[in-house]
């Protein structure tokens, strides 16, 4: 009936095979990170450090590795979680299928949490300079706490019903904060933890916070669900668990904790301080620089006996987050057309850094009777996917029609752009959202959540020919070269490269409205250098045979896999300044091309540094796993 402790996890996993045991002394600056990154690429099992330097708790990683262990480790709750779900969108199931669905009322008991008086998590206190350091990028401004469970309650509504529980990283070493008392709490937009901080200040009251390290996974998983607000992560927590969460009330009108967490940091958010956080190595693949975001006053330092510190490590997916969103959609995807009317199903797509780049089916229905020659409903199923919680974060959606075809697989990828390709028109389907939101870990934009969107719809039978190879004696205008086909229909060229960008540590001075920007602001150079390439290229060119150009700083790199133009291509472009056309026109404010879109996907000055491993730490990682070391044979 699922795991109530992190400790009966491991050693579950160790019964099973699916966990190996490293006794050797490691370094949580930088080592274990890069360790579990290269276990995680080759599909190797969760890990457990016994001895980690400085420390004197030990370290698991990886557990949610592979989506075998995952779907594993919850292989006793996960078919009543989605039988749950079931019911959520068709209430009347129960009726039709009693037997199906009899084990739905213990679930349902299991979502409600239980309080109670003790808990082991109370028997030892410590300070935040004893716990595990973990670094896991030569950039990264400190230490921080990659696997939190941050909890807190709206003040305004007191207890779990209203609480929220998220995964927001936690910075514990490093920059400005007052060792021992102060650490840093990032969180972004459309996080419930926002809504509860400014419920906080309204009321003119303390903003406690609770950050819940380990415990049941299921419990981590929670703290990633994306629930509507106002739902709470504990009910989903229980339901995966298979056991009511307990939780143990706390005294003086602080929040309650988390019992059979393994370790909890206690503390309130100082009033009116902002402090300089990051950078960290992010899951874009790149770092996010330092920015000033919230201070919590540290109080106490909890952890149970035997106490197990969890940790992952993002950067350039796929990393162990991937898993955490493969569980979501499994468990998540049947509600899409619940929520949305209309559409089938939308896929974050992963090696994109998965808020740049969204795919989506829906469906044509408002004209049965006459063939749909333009988007119509597509576009207005589009605007409810980027209305929609974190979905709104996308730069880029891609929307179907599921008529045109009913085989077609949101999940590939390449499939999916061909099918695009081959029926969009550059003239009419382009619908940009310009000076917008955009996530805050994304540096293609104009400054820190601001950016630009655009939605790419398309519907009818294949209208054009997809190139799929480079033609012979093909002429680019001076400076671009090294063409190569990155998939059918898309060419990949590498253009003069930017100015130099800023270093990992360095700070941005973005501009935070729009009355900061100057009233007619004038073109990057980089833009002129793509207008260049645009005009200079005559629709009978033999480049217009492709839908799409994409200029690049390393095309070999860009058109080596799927994965590698995915990430360069949607990573580093914000739509409106980087999308551009060859024939272009704007029309009653319309933009549009009737040649190839032409997409400037190069590292701008603005941009964030990608991550990349220090060569020291590359090389004593390598050599633990050589033949007799303690890693050999993990990767």
């Amino acid at each position: 009936m699922g795991y109530r402790t992190l400790r009966e996890c491991i050693n579950d996993l160790e019964r099973h095979g699916h966990l190996a045991r490293i006794d050797a002394e490691v370094d949580a600056g930088l080592e274990i990170a890069e360790i579990q990154r290269r276990v995680f690429a080759a599909g190797g099992p969760a890990l457990l450090f016994s001895r980690v330097k400085h420390c004197g708790f030990p370290v698991a990683c990886n557990l949610f590795g592979t989506i075998e262990r995952a779907q594993f480790m919850f292989r006793d709750t996960l078919e009543r979680v989605r039988r749950m779900i079931e019911l959520k969108i068709d209430p009347l199931a129960a009726l039709r299928q009693p037997l199906r669905y009899a084990s739905s009322p213990l679930t349902a008991v299991a979502t409600i949490p239980k309080y109670v008086a003790r808990g082991e998590i109370l028997a030892h206190e410590t300070a935040v300079s004893r716990l595990p350091r973990q670094i896991s990028w030569p950039g990264d401004g400190g230490a921080f706490i990659t696997l939190p469970q941050v909890y807190t309650e709206d003040v305004s509504r007191p207890g779990w019903r209203h609480s929220n529980l998220g995964m927001y990283r936690i910075q514990i070493s490093g920059g400005r904060y007052e060792a021992d008392r102060e650490i840093g709490l990032h969180y972004q937009l459309h996080r419930s933890i926002g809504v509860h901080h400014a419920a906080a200040v309204r009321a003119g009251q303390p903003f406690r916070v609770n950050v819940f390290v380990g415990g049941p996974p299921a419990m981590m998983l929670a703290a990633v669900m994306p629930l509507p607000e106002g739902m709470s992560e504990l009910t989903f927590a229980g339901a995966l668990g298979g056991h009511r969460i307990r939780m143990v009330r706390a005294e003086g009108g602080g929040l309650p904790i988390h019992a059979d967490t393994d370790f909890a940091i206690c503390g309130t958010v100082v009033p009116n301080k902002l402090l300089p956080e990051g950078p960290f190595g992010d899951h874009l693949g790149y770092y996010s620089l330092e920015h000033e975001y919230p201070v919590l006053r540290v109080e106490r330092v909890l952890h149970r006996p035997g106490a197990i510190w969890p940790l992952t490590v993002v950067g350039r997916p796929p990393q162990e987050d991937t898993i955490f969103g493969q569980l979501i959609h499994e468990l998540t995807g049947p509600v899409i057309p619940t929520v949305l009317p209309g559409v089938k199903s939308v896929h974050a797509v992963d090696a994109a850094g998965v808020h740049p780049l969204l795919l989506a089916i829906g469906s044509e229905r408002y004209q049965p009777f006459a063939a749909i020659e333009r988007p119509q409903e597509l576009l207005t199923q589009a605007n409810a996917i980027l209305g929609q919680g974190q979905l709104s974060l996308a730069k880029f959606l891609l929307i179907a029609n599921e008529a045109d075809d009913s085989a077609l697989d949101i999940h590939d990828v390449a499939a999916f752009m061909r099918h695009m390709l081959r029926r969009g028109d550059w003239s009419r389907d382009l619908h940009f959202h310009t000076q917008t939101t955009m996530d805050t870990l994304d540096y293609s934009g104009d400054g820190i959540n601001a950016g630009s969107k655009v939605v790419i719809a398309a519907v009818g039978p294949p209208r054009f020919e997809l190139l799929g190879e480079v033609p012979a004696g093909l002429q680019l205008p001076s400076g671009f070269g090294s063409p190569r086909v990155a998939l059918p229909g898309i060419l990949v060229v590498q253009g003069p490269p930017c100015e130099l960008r800023s270093e990992p540590g360095g700070r941005q001075h973005w501009p935070t409205a729009l009355q900061t920007l100057p009233p007619q602001p004038q073109p990057k150079p980089y833009h002129a250098e793509i207008e260049r390439f645009c005009g200079t290229t005559c629709l009978e060119n033999p480049v217009v045979g492709f839908r799409w150009i994409v200029v690049v700083d390393d095309s070999a790199f860009a058109a080596a896999s799927l994965n590698n133009f995915l990430w360069v291509t949607f990573t580093r472009t914000n739509p409106a300044a980087d999308v551009h056309g060859i024939a272009s026109f704007s029309y009653e404010k319309h933009w549009g091309c009737h040649g190839p879109l032409v997409l400037d996907a190069r590292l701008k000055p603005h941009h964030a540094s990608p991550l990349v491993e220090d060569a020291e730490i590359t090389r004593r990682v390598e050599a633990l796993a050589a033949r007799g070391g303690p890693l050999h044979g993990l990767f």
